[in-house]
């Protein structure tokens, strides 16, 4: 119906509506979500600390200028000339579609903290005029993500910075009762020297990186994260020795990669990983409320 007539999208959107200057949190789905043929949005300036922006089938909408942390764009089902646009976004994530055959007026030139999530992206046919790189956020353990004046996002993608002092409520009597956010640990690749043991809800745990790591877990190849500490009294099923592989049927190269995926999925509620115990490949579904 709206092939023969596209004049009816705008029959029930007739204005359109803008989503900016706003800080959010979503624990368990998407920072922004337009779900269910929502249409005719404007959304930019927004600072996205945990679910990323999700965009369901729907019409006319621009997404621009925003920062998106630990996270990325989530396209699901697009309809055809949905006219949409994704540009001039700072993400932390490969695009995470799901069923999008056709991607919209516009899906570049977006600016990625990881060479490997462009690369994926690419796959797709869109960012071929996507970059990677350090954003340079001002003071990311204080909550500034504000890019400094030598940014590459700034010359690479041309994206404008933001005043991080002006999200939410400007009433100072508001002011005194709002809570202060959580502050997200940034999940950017960088090399290490050493090898680090990471905190991965109560367990601790680190990538595969040598071959005697590799020869004594009896895997095929360097990969996988390994689990060297589990906590006490865990309701997960995982063991000290276990090697996660994979996280809803994506491979899981190391720490990096399994954070990644586990914010890209947290909409579901559950974690289904393949993990590699005692020479065998098994799959363990994991609550992630535990």
């Amino acid at each position: 119906m709206v092939s023969k007539h596209p004049e009816w999208i705008m029959l029930d959107a007739i204005k359109t509506t803008i989503i900016r200057n706003n800080r959010f949190h979503c624990e368990h789905g998407w920072d922004i979500d337009l779900d269910d043929g929502s249409s005719n949005y404007e959304i930019y300036n927004n600072l996205c600390l945990n679910g990323g922006i999700k965009l369901r089938e729907g019409f006319y909408r621009k997404v621009y200028n925003n920062i998106v942390l630990n996270n990325g764009f989530h396209p699901h089902v697009w309809f055809k000339n949905s006219h949409d646009v994704f540009t001039r976004n700072i993400i932390m994530a490969h695009h995470m579609q799901i069923g999008v055959n056709h991607w919209g007026d516009k899906v570049d030139g977006n600016f990625f903290t990881s060479e490997r999530d462009l690369l994926v992206s690419k796959e797709y046919g869109v960012e071929q005029n996507g970059e990677f790189g350090d954003p340079g956020f001002i003071n990311p353990e204080k909550g500034n993500f504000g890019v400094a004046e030598n940014s590459p996002t700034k010359s690479a993608i041309g994206f404008e910075d933001f005043d991080m002092d002006k999200f939410g409520v400007t009433s100072a009597r508001l002011k005194g009762m709002i809570e202060k956010p959580s502050v997200p640990a940034l999940l950017i690749e960088r090399k290490e020297e050493t090898a680090k043991i990471y905190e991965w809800h109560g367990f601790k745990v680190k990538n595969i990186e040598t071959p005697g790591e590799q020869s004594a877990a009896g895997l095929n190849e360097i990969t996988g994260v390994l689990i060297s500490e589990v906590p006490e009294l865990s309701p997960v099923p995982l063991q000290k020795g276990d090697v996660i592989l994979s996280c809803w049927d994506k491979q899981i190269k190391d720490v990096l990669d399994l954070q990644k995926t586990e914010k890209g999925n947290a909409w579901k509620g559950r974690l289904d990983l393949k993990v590699w115990r005692n020479q065998k490949l098994i799959g363990i579904t994991v609550d992630t409320n535990w």
